[in-house]
């Protein structure tokens, strides 16, 4: 490593050093406050007030937690760059500004992620996600790219340590999926998948065309948050259509001999939801129900954003014209963001599940957005 790459580095880690993302010290102070509350006799006395107290104790320890974090590695970057500047053998100085780039590789992925969480400030970004899935125009290799973004979906739970449920899937007749549901349990879940509703258009050299002939391939995501239990949504029974049937599968033992799964159907929207992902027909009602309250809630918020003009992007048509991105694997290897511009070329890290640089990009772009139009607002009032 050249003298002028560790400059760089030295600049780059003091940069580090001097963010200030949140106020720990708040959070210290707010943490030893809601531990005083909940030693109290009376604390469990109202639940809901006291699951409340545990949810924002939980922020508190997570802010708290993520400072820690932060001092421990630019501290190890500060060591780092100690000892390779005291280090007079070379050979040994490389390797020290080695383990350098690496500590600081690390700690700027850990304060861009401290960043993104940041640009969530949205009344659900906190809740879990429920995503679904759709092939559009394209047959079979529309089917087969569904089941692509399906993995890729699931890969990128991994990596960021959520959970994810299969709820409900449908298999092609050849290939791929004609449909998957899939709920993903993790901090600010929906938050960062938002900006993934819409329609992903692919490129390649088609796996089913014998004369290996280049194909255009389209696929709906369309992302909701799951309401949770503070949030009412009122449904009545008698406005239920409530139909059971054998959960699907690959085959095998593993298929169900008697009728678990559930459809739901809510007669006054028409909003049809199904889940087989338990053996329970009993729990499969339950999540169910849950995907039902998140599909209403959205319904009604998507009411008042077209008020606004604010319509959801998924309600594009699935094909040319209205994707948000586009995955290039032929003639060339590209993946780029229409809304943002922002464009990687390594398509295999990407499909493998590495979609936060994208979905830090829209974030941050939103973020922008609402301010311009904040500030366009304010100047329709001035003049």
């Amino acid at each position: 490593m050249k003298t002028s790459n560790t400059d760089l580095h030295l600049c780059r880690s003091a940069s580090i050093s001097s963010g200030a993302i949140f106020d720990p010290a708040q959070h210290r102070e707010r943490l030893k406050t809601l531990e005083a509350r909940m030693s109290k006799p009376d604390f469990w006395d109202d639940q809901e007030a006291a699951q409340g107290v545990l949810r924002e104790r939980k922020r508190s320890e997570d802010q708290v937690a993520a400072d820690e974090k932060l001092t421990r590695l630019t501290g190890d970057v500060e060591t780092y760059i100690h000892l390779a500047k005291e280090e007079t053998n070379a050979a040994q100085r490389e390797e020290l500004l080695k383990e350098l780039a690496r500590e600081l590789e690390a700690a700027e992925s850990y304060v861009a992620e401290l960043e993104t969480r940041t640009l969530l400030s949205g009344e659900n970004d906190h809740l879990n996600a429920i995503m679904t899935i759709k092939p559009g125009a394209g047959g079979t290799e529309s089917q087969d790219w569904a089941e692509i973004l399906l993995r890729m979906y699931l890969r990128w739970t991994e990596r960021k340590g959520f959970r994810a449920a299969v709820l409900d899937e449908s298999s092609g007749e050849e290939a791929g999926i004609k449909s998957a549901t899939v709920r993903i349990e993790g901090e600010n879940a929906y938050g960062l998948l938002s900006g993934e509703s819409g329609v992903h258009r692919l490129v390649r050299i088609s796996p089913f065309d014998q004369a290996a002939r280049r194909h255009t391939s389209f696929a709906s995501v369309f992302v909701i948050p799951e309401i949770d239990d503070r949030i009412e949504v009122n449904i009545r029974p008698e406005d239920l259509r409530v139909d059971t049937y054998r959960a699907g599968g690959k085959g095998g033992q593993n298929v169900n001999k008697v009728e678990t799964a559930i459809r739901i159907t809510h007669l006054p929207t028409n909003v049809v939801v199904q889940c087989q992902a338990e053996r329970s027909q009993h729990k499969n009602r339950e999540l169910a129900m849950k995907m039902l309250r998140s599909r209403l809630y959205e319904l009604e918020v998507e009411k008042r954003q077209a008020a606004t003009d604010k319509l959801d992007e998924t309600k594009l048509e699935i094909s040319f014209g209205s994707q948000i991105r586009s995955y290039v694997m032929q003639p060339y290897r590209l993946i780029k963001d229409n809304r943002t511009k922002f464009e990687v070329g390594d398509v295999d890290r990407v499909l493998d599940g590495d979609l936060d640089p994208f979905i830090r990009s829209y974030l941050v772009a939103k973020k922008k957005r609402g301010k311009l139009e904040v500030q366009a607002e304010d100047d329709a009032e001035v003049a």
